[in-house]
């Protein structure tokens, strides 16, 4: 079993990540933890809450801070174009969910969580990494406590989708994701190069919704509007970022990976770029050495993870 901490934003793509971690037979979802970017702090925490209720998962929600690591970075608005004006696809969450948070901050639920498991929590961080950088700052022995950080954003041989440079988790907390690429624990990077090409079609997603009972068919319910979106970039459904980042832990024999330290970009017109030196390449002396080795994947089977994700998603209970 792998257990497992979701720091995320949901968010659509979000909400198929969880409902996979919590039908995988190989996953004890411990905890999740809610970060801002695809929609606001308030917004992402009451989704997650609306979701746990709505998916019976045992996991407690605790609520990070609404902020970047730079508290003087300007915020550029939600983006209701993708996930809906409720974060959810516009499906009329309610307002409030009666259900309680865990009453630690996020940062100190991911400390807490791993000191009293060590070795053996994966973090699995599918929003901007702002509570994972404030976990490291706040304990940064926590670094050899943790299993692995898998992640889902940046852009290493492929254009962003937030600017030309970066992938929009990665720009929405630039310092918290170089924090996070640079401290000595195992990351591993999911990003654009290989998430764009995993796309779930119409007529996977109307399988699920038929197989999977009430939880999948809210699931479709909830990923019509990104659906819509997705029409201008694929020819047929949608693109399941975050959910690749989950099967990365469960198959990732399914991902080819390239090793080298990661350096994230703060500022200027590449903001939030992520930039690889593969090992054994050599040059003089920079901003990458004496980092550790992280992994950044460049390739994926498409069709075996879209058939893991999809057969999770439709057989759970």
């Amino acid at each position: 079993m792998h257990k497992v901490i979701l720091d995320t934003d949901p968010g659509v793509d979000d909400a198929m990540a969880l409902l996979f971690l919590h039908r995988h037979p190989a996953i004890d979802l411990v905890g999740i933890t809610t970060v801002f970017g695809n929609a606001s702090i308030e917004t992402t925490t009451r989704n997650a809450l609306f979701l746990k209720r709505s998916w019976n998962t045992a996991a407690p929600v605790a609520r990070g801070i609404g902020e970047t690591l730079n508290p003087e970075r300007t915020h550029v608005g939600w983006p209701t174009g993708i996930h809906g004006e409720d974060g959810l696809g516009n499906i009329d969450v309610p307002a409030e969910i009666d259900l309680p948070l865990d009453p630690r901050p996020a940062h100190r639920f991911i400390i807490e969580t791993v000191r009293a498991n060590p070795g053996e929590v994966t973090l699995v961080a599918v929003g901007r990494m702002t509570n994972l950088a404030r976990a490291l700052r706040d304990d940064p022995e926590i670094a050899a406590l943790v299993k692995a950080v898998v992640i889902m954003g940046g852009a290493f041989d492929v254009p962003g989708n937030i600017t030309p440079a970066a992938e929009a988790n990665i720009h929405g907390d630039p310092e918290a994701a170089d924090v996070v690429m640079t401290a000595p624990w195992p990351v591993t990077v999911i990003g654009l190069d290989v998430t764009m090409k995993t796309v779930m079609t119409r007529a996977a997603l109307a399988d699920i919704a038929a197989r999977g009972g009430a939880p999948a068919r809210l699931l479709a319910d909830i990923s019509q509007f990104y659906v819509t979106f997705y029409e201008q970039h694929v020819d047929d459904g949608m693109v399941v970022h975050d959910s690749c980042a989950c099967a990365y832990v469960v198959a990732p024999e399914l991902f080819t990976t390239r090793g080298g330290a990661i350096r994230v970009l703060c500022g200027g017109i590449a903001d939030g770029q992520t930039i690889q030196k593969p090992d054994g390449r050599i040059f003089p002396p920079n901003a990458w050495d004496g980092l550790p080795s992280q992994k950044a994947c460049t390739d994926i089977d498409a069709e075996a993870v879209l058939k893991l994700i999809c057969e999770t998603l439709a057989d759970g209970d």
